[in-house]
């Protein structure tokens, strides 16, 4: 798809649909979008190629732009393969065209290209070396591990615009009309979560520009309302909760900590008009389950014991918030077992080197089924839940 974004600058990135996970763990029902750029001033720059599922139908979107013109630079904001497959076949298509980006990123390119000469064709910048293309001048920004150590983004005075490599990424194909905050959300928690003070150190270098306009690698340009997209990514990225809500995740191997689980939910709408989600995690989207964690400020965990320990979803599920960092929550558990219950020791045991978690009493204990009796514990657990 190519589509005209300014008086010089397109889009030619390309849609696709047909990928069933992404980073080959990531469900995306309405696929993706692999997004390039083309500034067609007195130099031409193309922003990123694309990967290689994508390349024939890239080249097509860039020959249309392009014309008998051939481009001067290929800039490389990004070493993902998704992002970059392509640049040997640029080269090897564009002879003259000099290639831009930093130190280490020119460090990288041999790792996933052995044997590309590209030595007399390198433009090595950093963010004081500005590049001049005519009207258009392009600054550059090192946002390191957003979410690799070589990213940039780029910065195009003229038309105010940030290229902002993966930062404002979401999943879903252009053409396909949702709602950005949730698959934002859902792709930021999961990919870049890790590196929430590198998202801020790049925030705060942002902030002293004038940016009217953002051009991610995946999901749409964003062109309005900009306060709401970086107003997110600025609680994301600090891991403040974004809803006041609880989020209940459970692992249940017959239905009883399930039963539970559900009983809780109703106990808690009985009381409250909170949001309250509920999630089956050997059934629901994991990396879902993830997005709900770090978007409310409160969270429950009920768990079947299995082998002495957790049942292995759950034990996957803690895994993934701590590798993202999870912190500045409430925490409550649940556990089942009919002999030797142990799932709230070994979580709790988890939680307890992250930052800033609360972890709340009472620890809820059922034998195999829930029990008239066991409403006791559910409801001093709501009102734990509850408390301001």
């Amino acid at each position: 798809m190519m589509k005209k974004l300014t008086n010089e600058t397109f889009y030619v990135g390309v849609d696709d649909k047909t990928l069933d996970l992404f980073e080959g763990q990531y469900i995306i029902p309405n696929g993706i979008s692999y997004n390039s750029y083309v500034i067609m001033d007195d130099k031409i720059a193309v922003m990123d190629t694309v990967d290689k599922r994508a390349t024939a139908e890239w080249f097509e979107n860039l020959t249309q732009v392009l014309g008998n013109r051939e481009p001067d630079y290929l800039i490389v904001l990004h070493m993902e393969p998704d992002h970059a497959a392509s640049i040997e076949l640029f080269m090897d298509k564009y002879p003259h065209a000099k290639i831009v980006s930093n130190a280490k990123t020119f460090g990288m390119i041999p790792q996933f290209f052995p044997g590309l000469s590209f030595e007399d064709r390198k433009v090595v910048v950093s963010e004081t070396t500005p590049l001049e293309l005519g009207k258009h001048t392009l600054q550059f920004i090192m946002a390191p591990m957003v979410h690799w150590p070589e990213v940039m983004v780029a910065y195009d005075s003229y038309d105010k615009a940030l290229f902002s490599a993966d930062a404002f990424g979401k999943f879903g194909a252009l053409d396909v009309d949702e709602e950005w905050d949730c698959e934002a959300r859902r792709y930021y928690i999961n990919i870049v979560g890790k590196y929430g003070a590198q998202v801020q150190n790049l925030l705060k270098k942002a902030s002293t520009l004038d940016i009217q306009k953002i051009f991610p690698l995946h999901g749409p340009m964003l062109t309005e309302n900009l306060a709401h997209y970086i107003g997110k990514y600025d609680t994301w990225s600090s891991y403040r909760p974004e809803d006041k809500g609880i989020f209940i995740a459970y692992a249940s191997v017959y239905g009883h900590t399930k039963a539970v689980a559900e009983r809780l939910k109703e106990m808690i709408e009985a009381k409250s008009d909170i949001k309250v989600s509920l999630a089956d995690l050997a059934r629901d989207d994991m990396a879902e389950a993830v997005e709900d964690a770090f978007r409310y400020d409160r969270l429950v965990l009920a768990s079947v014991t299995y082998d002495g320990g957790l049942f292995p979803v759950m034990e996957s599920f803690i895994a993934h918030l701590k590798s993202k960092n999870y912190q500045n929550r409430k925490v409550g558990f649940i556990e089942n077992g009919s002999w030797a219950p142990m799932a709230a020791k070994k979580m709790k045991a988890e939680f307890e080197s992250l930052k800033n978690i609360t972890l709340l009493e009472p620890v809820v204990t059922i034998k195999s089924a829930y029990k008239e009796a066991d409403k006791v514990q559910l409801t001093a657990l709501v009102d734990s839940l509850l408390a301001e």
